[in-house]
């Protein structure tokens, strides 16, 4: 196989939901610069509408759906939406996430951890089962989760995050050999501390012992950017990565070896 056609996703349709900011607006914008076309879907239609100027500047077919991922019963409309517009789903990235910044489980209420592990667990199960239905009718297929420094560590402050970036993690792992056989691969990357609106608060003067406390773990010596998981993203996307499966690729700049 030539190299240089290894990465190129020409003709691949790829889903990246929480893709109008952060790490998703940078994959899908990684996606597009790769060949792909790419739908968003998301929450704030102003944000969709600007990540979909911007994936319409790169020069493929592009799509954005402002949806919810809590609302369970719009999941296969939009996902019906997005194959009658672009075709069949060929990258499915669970990307969306929100955190409760409880303070810990005493602290958290029964609402909030509802809806951290709606969007970040259940909405990845059931988005998977769509995307994977059609995947195995034509017996290829690409899932990546977003996993996080939390699939290995637990935390007393966002005890509901942690616990499903955990969870994704034996997910990953469960769908990666229930789908082999269909030749579909399920991988998962884990994020070090990256540079988003989500984070933002632990950068602030007010959580400035937290963010020391990351800068001084992290080799690199610094927190990371989004743009900085798209090579990750367009491999494990990619023909390059068809024998790889089950696995989580930490993009950390060597926070999780100390």
């Amino acid at each position: 196989m030539n190299p240089s056609t290894l990465f190129d996703l020409a003709g691949r349709v790829a889903v990246v939901t929480g893709g109008n900011g952060g790490i998703g607006r940078s994959l899908a914008l990684g996606y597009a610069s790769a060949g792909a076309s790419v739908a968003i879907i998301g929450r704030n239609d102003d944000k969709n509408q600007q990540v979909l100027g911007e994936l319409q500047e790169i020069g493929h077919p592009a799509l954005a759906v402002p949806l919810d991922l809590s609302h369970r019963g719009e999941l296969q409309p939009a996902m019906q939406a997005i194959e009658t517009d672009l075709g069949p789903v060929d990258i499915l990235v669970n990307n969306a996430g929100i955190v409760s910044i409880s303070g810990g489980i005493m602290q958290e209420s029964p609402e909030d951890w509802d809806s951290v592990i709606e969007t970040q667990l259940n909405a990845v199960f059931l988005l998977s089962k769509l995307a994977a239905k059609s995947m195995m009718e034509r017996k290829a297929g690409k899932i990546i989760n977003i996993g996080s420094m939390y699939s290995y560590f637990g935390s007393g402050l966002i005890p509901s995050y942690s616990a499903a970036k955990g969870a994704i993690v034996q997910l990953t792992k469960s769908m990666a050999i229930e789908f082999a056989p269909h030749n579909i691969q399920v991988n998962a990357i884990a994020p070090g501390f990256i540079e988003t609106e989500m984070t933002a608060p632990v950068r602030t003067a007010e959580m400035k012992e937290m963010n020391d406390e990351i800068i001084a773990r992290t080799p690199a010596g610094r927190w990371g950017l989004p743009d900085e998981l798209v090579g990750t993203a367009v491999f494990l996307a990619s023909r390059a990565s068809d024998f790889v499966t089950g696995t989580l690729i930490r993009v950390d700049g060597g926070y999780a070896i100390r």
